[in-house]
């Protein structure tokens, strides 16, 4: 009889079971309703399925709903349940890949005729009943020549390249069964279909072959799954509101940015009510500089590819950077970074410790290639301005200097109204030396220096491998916004590699030159994405300090409006923005029209407001607050605007 082997649960409990013995068995021998419950378990750090034979000790966690990695099986299992239905429905289809994802899942499928509209909610139609047929999933294995030649007789070319791709010569191929169909895939999977209880079909796009655009186009069917309905209808509940702040549809109607398709896509047109935020928000921050030892500089926006090829961006990068142009004396390429630029007049003078820290500040505009299928509004373009900044220093600041970099960032977020944050440290993958510059040892140290800012601040933060830079490793700091949404935006990178690149230098106390170290940080990441996820966060109703326009005053009358104009001047005179409505139109009409504005105030006046040297004021999300005297007002909106308070 084979030895027994040691499973350990969670409460660190230890069971004695026989090999072959699966996680069910474990579970039903645990409670029956665990067993029922049960969706899928972890060995370790691997998810299994529940019928997965286990030959050795281990450590086992079972996971129900209350799992998030639970939500990943439903979600691929969902996609194998698309992938049935769209073959009973169209045998002719030929199979892709069908991950989950982080809001559901999609499936690529190979089919000269496009898909419909009604083809979809055909496909979800048949998928409730394959759901329905409560068909098991089973895992099978096949030797690999033979799960080839079964493809490839198939016509399954995608499948085909993946086997070839993810499997060796020797190894057997791992499939999937539920009902008829038949995928290669490494699993795992719920028990049965039927325990997929809530999924949407959601909509079609492309996607080529490969990324390729030379290999045939796919047909990406996107999809949703949830552990329950209640979850699947609080989804689309936040995705209804999402749409709702949609910045692209928000900019236009609040006349904020546009994008040309004459001047073409992914560049921006800022428009005046979005140029004056853009204004306020590049002083605010040009202000800050300075006050935390910063100088401003400005740079180009082309240089030689020269220079790039010593950056290491020309090779690195290449892929991201607009196509060379030839000018006499030279090859130019458009700048997709700032710091070349900075490093060039770091390195114009020789520097002592004494100068140490040199911290260089811009506000410059970069320009990168984007695919036209990848750019979305204010969040993914061609052309955008980062608030570059790039600290040089010695190795025994460079702690301090990451830690005021960090404080800058939430002094930052805090003054646009963002409380709630995610922190993660991205290291390189060492056994990735293709896509990195730089020793271990480098390494380590960068790594070890912005891991010690960290827990000097005491900020929780998780570690990502294999996500720094090609030159270091960085901190990102993602916010959440008013619905939950995380945004990547401010960043603080460190690089060991540049200063060796360019042959920087300082003299130390010692009379000997050394190299110093460089930190990277940008805070609103670039100008357009913060804005654009600004008018999404505050869903176009900026805090009054922000806001374009920060009044709109309505004359009831004609007569009015001498009153109405001598408290516009008042307002002005404090630097307050500030329209006024003198149509003949009627007054509700005009308070209407700076409702849709979402102007913070409006301020309405008749009779009594002119004899009483008052306004009626009318605060957006407030409605109707009666009447004040107008010093009083003026003085209320100035508080609000000098303390860049985000409350009204």
């Amino acid at each position: 009889m084979a030895e027994a082997i040691q499973i350990t649960l969670p409460d660190g409990s230890v069971k004695q079971v026989p090999p072959g013995t699966t996680p069910f068995d474990i579970a039903n021998g645990i409670s029956p309703r665990l067993a029922q419950a049960a969706i899928a378990a972890k060995a370790g750090d691997e998810l299994i399925d529940l019928s997965k034979p286990l030959d050795k000790s281990t450590e086992i966690r079972l996971l129900t709903e209350k799992d998030p990695e639970a939500l990943q099986v439903v979600r691929h299992s969902c996609a194998h349940v698309m992938a049935t239905a769209v073959l009973e429905l169209f045998p002719e289809t030929k199979l892709g890949h069908g991950p989950y994802t982080e809001t559901g899942f999609f499936y690529d499928f190979y089919r000269p005729t496009p898909f419909t509209p009604d083809d979809l909610k055909k496909i979800e139609e048949r998928m409730l009943q394959i759901v329905q047929r409560d068909e098991k999933f089973q895992r099978e294995w096949l030797p690999r020549a033979e799960g080839l030649e079964r493809f490839e007789k198939e016509g399954d070319f995608m499948k085909v390249h993946f086997i070839k791709q993810f499997t060796k010569e020797d190894e057997k191929i791992s499939l999937y069964r539920n009902g008829n169909f038949v995928d290669f895939c490494r699993g795992p999977h719920i028990p049965t279909t039927s325990r997929i209880k809530a999924f949407k079909v959601m909509n079609l796009a492309g996607a080529y072959w490969l990324g390729d655009e030379k290999n045939p186009q796919l047909q990406r069917i996107y999809g949703t799954a949830f552990l329950n309905k209640k979850d699947m209808d609080e989804y689309f509940a936040k995705l209804e509101e999402a749409q709702r702040r949609d910045h692209r549809v928000l900019g236009k109607q609040l006349d904020l940015f546009s994008i040309q398709d004459l001047a073409g896509p992914g560049l921006i047109f800022w428009h005046p009510k979005g140029g004056i935020m853009r204004k306020l928000m590049e002083d605010w921050l040009r202000e800050e500089y300075l006050k935390r030892g910063y100088s401003l500089v400005y740079t180009p926006h082309v240089a030689r590819t020269d220079l790039w090829k010593t950056s290491g961006h020309a090779g690195y990068y290449a892929q991201n950077m607009f196509t060379p142009m030839e000018l006499d004396d030279a090859e130019y390429r458009m700048k997709p970074m700032n710091c070349p630029f900075h490093i060039l007049i770091y390195k114009d003078s020789l520097k002592s410790y004494r100068d140490l820290p040199v911290r260089l500040g811009e506000l410059g505009t970069v320009y990168r290639y984007e695919r036209s299928g990848v750019m979305h509004g204010l969040l993914r373009v061609r052309g955008f301005t980062q608030d570059d900044a790039h600290i040089f220093c010695t190795p025994a600041q460079i702690e301090d200097e990451v830690v005021g970099c960090i404080d800058f960032a939430f002094s930052l977020l805090n003054t646009y109204g963002f409380k709630e944050f995610q922190v993660e440290l991205s290291i390189w993958d060492p056994n990735d030396t293709k896509s990195y510059i730089g020793t271990k040892e480098n390494w380590a140290m960068a790594i070890g220096a912005l891991e010690s800012a960290l827990k000097r601040k005491n900020i929780p933060y998780k570690t990502i491998p294999g996500e720094a830079a090609f030159y270091g490793p960085k901190i990102d700091v993602k916010l959440v916004d008013a619905i939950g949404r995380l945004w990547q935006l401010s960043t603080v990178q460190f690089d060991f590699t540049l200063p060796e690149r360019f042959g920087l230098e300082y003299v130390g106390e010692d009379g000997q030159r050394h190299q110093p170290l460089m930190v990277h940080r940008a805070l609103y990441g670039s100008v357009e994405r913060f804005f654009g996820v600004l008018i999404e966060h505050y869903a176009g109703a900026f805090p009054a300090w922000l806001s374009p326009v920060q009044v709109g005053i309505v004359p009831i009358s004609e007569k009015h409006v001498e009153y109405a104009h001598a408290v516009k001047k008042q307002l002005e005179q404090v630097g307050v923005r500030v329209e006024l409505d003198a149509r003949s139109e009627k007054m509700n009409s005009k308070i209407r029209d700076f409702a849709q504005q979402k102007i913070p105030f409006v301020l309405v006046m008749g009779d009594k407001e002119v004899a009483e040297n008052k306004v009626s004021v009318r605060t957006r999300g407030k409605g109707d607050e009666g009447q004040t005297l107008t010093t009083d007002f003026v003085a209320r909106i100035k508080k609000l605007i000098d303390e860049k308070s985000v409350e009204l």
